[in-house]
């Protein structure tokens, strides 16, 4: 079991003890489940009661927070709170405990290079001139299919299956049942049929993206697909073909974006969101949940919801309007009545 003290704990994240004194930590929780010897963190103020009720030994707070009502627990101070309680959990609490060797039931093609400290779990498939880069925790029942370049510090959670030719860059994290590399959705009319339309381009994960998981990303018909550094795609996400999207970007879960878009860096998308193709979109740009975004963006640091995606506050504006068209109804219909009454009148 893990314990660290609370002195410790300041010193590695750079905070400051505010409140309370020294003790030990011997795991992590949330605020209203916490105990003796967790760690928590408060960033919302939405929550200030939950930090003033927990019984948890620790918690990080932003700096130049003044307690309004008397803690039980220990304070930290820390201009990123969330953070620095992330770095307490990856360090010292996290789960995925790093494994090393090679398991006996993988399968590794002769001409794949696997570089030191790398793991290979049971039943995992490592096809022709595969590269894997030193550090890279590869899970079971993962395929990587031929010509594939996987970094260093990378993450292949079970299941994963990644098509020929991909490029997985450092320390990206795909978790279980997304495919990378799969084909784009192409296919030409001819006669009253469908013609496939061969996919020979590649996926490109650049450095720091991480993938959810049942997550599909198409290779490019020509070209490739990428995903830039330090993107990061929730669960469901479907990517098509030649997409391009760009660096430090937020993708909520069931989103799917249509072939040859292109989207500027720090785009943030809620769940569900569509998205045509052939568009670009501006870098800074948020979308609403279920936002249908229909044509190019031009402009950065905009906010849109609705379908087809409008500035959110147009959008709610509308929303508003919409609630009143019952009445707007009643009105045009009573008008009516009148109307038809002063005709009669002047007849």
């Amino acid at each position: 079991m893990i314990e660290l003290s609370i002195e410790k704990i300041a010193s590695e994240i750079g905070g400051k003890i505010i409140h309370g004194s020294n003790g030990s930590i011997v795991s992590v929780a949330k605020l209203e489940e916490g105990s003796e010897g967790s760690l928590g963190f408060f960033a919302n103020p939405k929550y200030e009661e939950s930090l003033y009720n927990t019984n948890s030994s620790a918690v990080i707070v932003p700096d130049n927070f003044n307690p309004r009502k008397d803690c039980k627990a220990t304070l930290i101070s820390h201009n990123n709170p969330y953070f620095a309680f992330c770095t307490i959990l990856v360090k010292y609490f996290n789960p995925n405990k790093i494994k090393s060797g090679i398991h006996p039931t993988a399968i590794i093609a002769a001409s794949a290079s696997i570089e030191e400290n790398s793991y290979i779990g049971p039943y995992t498939v490592i096809e022709e001139n595969v590269t894997i880069g030193s550090n890279s925790q590869i899970y079971s029942h993962v395929q990587i299919s031929e010509g594939t370049k996987v970094g260093k510090n990378v993450t292949l959670f079970s299941g994963v299956k990644i098509y020929s030719n991909s490029i997985i860059g450092d320390n990206c994290i795909l978790h279980s049942g997304s495919v990378i590399g799969s084909d784009g959705f192409g296919f030409a009319p001819v006669n009253g049929r469908y013609q496939k339309i061969p996919q020979v381009g590649n996926v490109i994960l650049e450095q720091d993206v991480e993938i959810g998981a049942n997550c599909c990303i198409d290779r490019a018909t020509m070209g490739k697909t990428i995903i830039k550094e330090g993107t990061k795609l929730d669960n469901l996400v479907q990517i098509a073909h030649n997409v391009e999207l760009g660096s430090h970007s937020v993708i909520a879960s069931q989103t799917g974006i249509s072939g040859s878009t292109k989207i500027g860096h720090n785009t943030v998308m809620g769940g569900q969101v569509g998205v045509a193709g052939h568009i670009e979109i501006a870098p800074f740009n948020s979308f609403g949940g279920q936002a249908g975004v229909t044509g190019n963006i031009k402009t950065e640091n905009g906010k849109y919801s609705g379908t087809p995606a409008v500035d959110i506050n147009l959008y709610l504006r509308a929303v508003a309007g919409s609630r009143k068209i019952g009445e707007l109804i009643k009105q045009v219909q009573n008008l009516q009545k009148e109307i038809n009454i002063l005709k009669k009148e002047n007849e």
